[in-house]
């Protein structure tokens, strides 16, 4: 069921390149790590993104150790997929290391009600999603099983507005503290 919905939403935002990949829905703390970012850096590998965004450790708005885990295996892949030594057998076989030149953690400024609190990464970036927050909710509510959650999802859109927080986690070139507007700002097409 969780499937067919992933699909839904990818169907609504024009992902072209779904992937699923097969661990259990909630227990992504019990998984052994090494086999979770191997899979995650072969990705990388074959799909040799310029930006990746992910969540942070405290879980995004939510604090769902799931959301927190994902974090730290897509952190963990963005480092190591850049790295001849870590996983050489992908490099033998498959594609070569890749170094993706940016790190996004999704970040707020608000944590949900009546949960643990949150600590976030202070935002660099701000995205004006205005155009977009329609397909956003439309792609949220594709995913049936988590409908008790969508008044509390569309009343903290609401609150965030237009705007999307990212936090710059790590770069290839860093260029010290800024306010970005553009998650491509200084992305070079050569790397």
């Amino acid at each position: 069921m969780r499937r067919r919905e992933f699909a839904a939403a990818c169907e609504i935002l024009g992902v072209a390149r779904p992937v699923i990949l097969n661990y259990p829905d909630g227990q992504l703390y019990r998984q052994e790590l090494n086999r979770v970012v191997y899979d995650l850096t072969l990705r990388v590998r074959e799909f040799r993104p310029q930006v990746m965004m992910t969540l942070g450790p405290e879980g995004g708005v939510t604090g769902h150790p799931d959301h927190s885990m994902a974090g730290i295996f897509a952190t963990l892949a963005f480092h190591w997929a850049g790295r001849p030594n870590r996983y050489p057998d992908q490099a033998r076989n498959g594609p070569g290391p890749h170094r993706t030149q940016k790190l996004y953690y999704s970040t707020a400024d608000f944590a949900l009600p009546n949960r643990p609190p949150i600590t976030f990464a202070p935002p660099t970036a701000i995205i004006d999603i205005g155009n977009h927050l329609e397909t956003k909710i439309a792609a949220f509510k594709a995913h049936e099983t988590q409908s008790p959650l969508w008044p509390l999802f569309e009343q903290n859109v609401s609150k965030r507005g237009r705007n999307e927080l990212f936090h710059l986690a790590a770069a290839t070139h860093p260029e010290g503290p800024q306010t970005e507007t553009d998650l491509f700002a200084g992305i070079s097409d050569e790397e």
